[in-house]
C-alpha cells in the first residue's frame, strides 16, 4: 500500500540574531492511509508546527515530504494549495467559524472555494446537516451555539469534502469533557470509516482513540508506538 504521508529529513528552524533556533529536527515519518495518529509532547516540542507543515499551510522547512507519492518539497504554493484542498481537513480548537454566516453558510464555504456548483452545493450541505445531527441548527449563528456544537459544525466543515485526511489540533481543547467524548467519538466513527486522522493533543484520553502515538520533545521524535486503538469501541463506548 502507498503511504499517505512520508516525511524524510524534515528540519524546521527560523534564525534569531546570528543563532538557528531548531523547532523540528530529522523527522522521519510514515503514515499510511486509514491511520489515526497522535502527536503527544510538552509545550514548545514542535507538534502545531509539524501538523501545519503536513496541512501543507507552512513552506518555510527542509527535507522531503510526499503526499500520496507527490514530491510537496518541489511543488509550488499554487500546486500545494490545490492538494492540501483536494484531500485535507482541518479542524481547530478555537473552532474557526465565521461569525456573520449562518451554520449552513459556514459549510458552504468550503464548496464555494473549490467553485461546486450551487445546486450541488445545497445538497452537500443538507446531507451533511442530516448526517451529524445538526439540521435544526442550519440557521443560527455560531454565537447562538454551546462550545460542543461549534466544533461539531466544525468537524462538518472539515469533512463536507470527503477529504482523505484531517487534522485537527487541539480539537476537544475548549470543550467540558462529554463534549469533548462526542467530538472524540465522531472521529473515531469517520476513521472507521477510512479517514486517515492526525491529532496533536494533551489529553491521553484522546490519545487512547487512534492507533497510533508519535512524541514529540524539543523537536525531535522520541518514541512512535502503537495503542490499544482497536479496542476503543469497548473503552470509550458511543
Amino acid at each position: 500500500m502507498e503511504s499517505l504521508i512520508q516525511l524524510r529529513g524534515l528540519e524546521k528552524a527560523i534564525e534569531a540574531g546570528p543563532n538557528k533556533f531548531f523547532l523540528l529536527r530529522r523527522i522521519n515519518l510514515d503514515i499510511q492511509p486509514g491511520e489515526f495518529v497522535t502527536i503527544m509532547g510538552p509545550s514548545g516540542a514542535g507538534k502545531s508546527t509539524l501538523l501545519s507543515i503536513i496541512g501543507m499551510l507552512d513552506g518555510a522547512w527542509t527535507g522531503d515530504y510526499y503526499f500520496l507519492g507527490e514530491p510537496v518539497h518541489k511543488l509550488n504554493i499554487k500546486k500545494r494549495n490545490e492538494l492540501h484542498k483536494a484531500n485535507i481537513g482541518f479542524v481547530f480548537q478555537s473552532y474557526h467559524l465565521i461569525d456573520n454566516l449562518t451554520v449552513f453558510e459556514n459549510l458552504e464555504v468550503p464548496l464555494s472555494y473549490k467553485n461546486v456548483p450551487h445546486k450541488e452545493r445545497v445538497s452537500l450541505v443538507c446531507d451533511t446537516l442530516d448526517r451529524f445531527h445538526i439540521v435544526g441548527k442550519k440557521d443560527l449563528f455560531p454565537n447562538q451555539l454551546s462550545g460542543g456544537q461549534q466544533q461539531l459544525v466544525g468537524v462538518a466543515r472539515a469533512v463536507i469534502l470527503n477529504p482523505k485526511l484531517i487534522l485537527a489540533d487541539e480539537p476537544t481543547g475548549n470543550l467540558h469533557s462529554a463534549q469533548g467524548d462526542e467530538i472524540m467519538q465522531l472521529f473515531k466513527r469517520l476513521n472507521d470509516a477510512g479517514t486517515t486522522i492526525i491529532q496533536v493533543t494533551h489529553s491521553e484520553r484522546n490519545a487512547s482513540y487512534g492507533n497510533r502515538i508519535i512524541q514529540l520533545k524539543d523537536g525531535w521524535v522520541v518514541s512512535d508506538n502503537a495503542t490499544a486503538g482497536a479496542q476503543v469501541g469497548a473503552a470509550h463506548p458511543a
